[in-house]
């Protein structure tokens, strides 16, 4: 992806840490990105595995590679509010523009403590993204999807959350979350999800017109989204595929809903992740 010497959002934060006391590790990972990855909400993280007495500064010296990695972060932030000031325009809306903090092992977020293991996440109620930028080695290393543009799309599903959370979405599916069973409501997850990949791959053709991309990126953020499915990552973790547990999607699913957004690159084909579910989810345009 073609981000050098433009422009970096304004709206990124370096969060305060404190080592964490965390059986850290692939298993971990997995453990937790079953139920976390990708936008649920950490305040269920039992908080006893931080030491908060030893909270300490954003790092002030950080290796050429992870400042890098937020440079490119921060590119690709203030691409997404270009973009999606855009998308609200065409409607008469106004886009709020997202925070991001940027941390390392573990910071403060109003949703409860942010941790690394968890992965990249959206909290609405500071309307921030939370991400520890080593997650980007995670993702290569783990799920076999490196690449500039697969972490691209990891930011942009983040944006995808707050965008939900201004048209008034996430409301309506975290009031469904305490009238339905677990399994009831995992279908509305994986809408919501579905959704956020969707918007993903909105951003990627808003790349693609701006010349931003570069040969593979595409390919590159397609391999992430299918790398990341609720099937995929329950056999990761030793258990047997159980579609009543899935919350993100298969990963057909994901890339499909990538690759529709990139197709359609509008918000209405977006509302089609919550068809023939038993609750109208209804979009604030």
């Amino acid at each position: 992806m073609k981000w050098k010497n433009r422009r970096k959002s304004s709206n990124v934060n370096r969060g305060s840490g404190a080592p964490v006391v965390f059986g850290g590790g692939i298993g971990g990972l997995i453990l937790v990105l079953i139920l976390y990855f990708l936008g649920a909400d950490p305040s269920v993280i039992n908080n006893k595995n931080v030491n908060e007495t030893q909270e300490n500064r954003y790092e002030e010296t950080i290796s050429e590679n992870q400042k890098e990695l937020e440079d490119f972060l921060s590119v690709v932030l203030a691409d997404t509010e270009d973009m999606w000031h855009e998308k609200f325009f065409e409607y008469n809306l106004t886009y709020k523009e997202p925070s991001m903090t940027l941390y390392t092992k573990t910071t403060k977020s109003s949703c409860g403590i942010a941790q690394s293991g968890m992965g990249p996440f959206y909290c609405p109620l500071d309307e921030a993204i939370y991400i520890d930028v080593s997650f980007y080695d995670e993702l290569k290393n783990t799920f076999g999807a490196g690449g500039d543009f697969a972490f691209a799309y990891v930011l942009a599903h983040e944006v995808g959350h707050h965008v939900q959370n201004e048209l008034g979405i996430l409301n309506q599916t975290q009031q469904l979350q305490k009238e339905l069973s677990e399994k009831d409501y995992n279908r509305y997850s994986v809408a919501q999800e579905l959704q956020a990949d969707y918007f993903a791959g909105v951003y990627a053709y808003f790349s693609k017109e701006k010349g931003y991309l570069e040969k593979g990126d595409i390919e590159e953020a397609m391999k992430a989204a299918s790398s990341i499915g609720d099937d995929k990552i329950q056999k990761m973790s030793g258990s047997s595929i159980n579609p009543d547990r899935f919350t993100h999607g298969s990963s057909k699913d994901r890339k499909n809903a990538f690759d529709m957004g990139y197709k359609y690159h509008d918000i209405e084909h977006s509302m089609e992740f919550y068809k023939n579910l038993d609750y109208e989810i209804k979009i604030n345009i």
